[in-house]
């Protein structure tokens, strides 16, 4: 279930980025106008709220920084 949501979230998060590059084109005589941005918000809102996250397993930890000090 987590996995599904995780994968939703992500799917919200691209339909996010490609409605704040441009709500809507027109190529010829077609026009596409993108989903509404605040229902998207709202769904992203509610993924997160419900647990999902956009970073999995093995790739998350992959990205994980360390800090190291050096003392005389």
């Amino acid at each position: 279930m987590q996995k599904m949501r995780n994968e939703r979230l992500r799917q919200y998060w691209q339909a996010e980025q490609k409605v704040l590059s441009g709500q809507s084109y027109t190529i010829g005589n077609r026009a596409l106008t993108r989903a509404n941005l605040a229902e998207i918000r709202a769904a992203i809102d509610d993924l997160l709220a419900a647990g999902a996250t956009l970073d999995d397993g093995e790739e998350a930890k992959m990205r994980r920084s360390k800090r190291v000090v050096f003392i005389d």
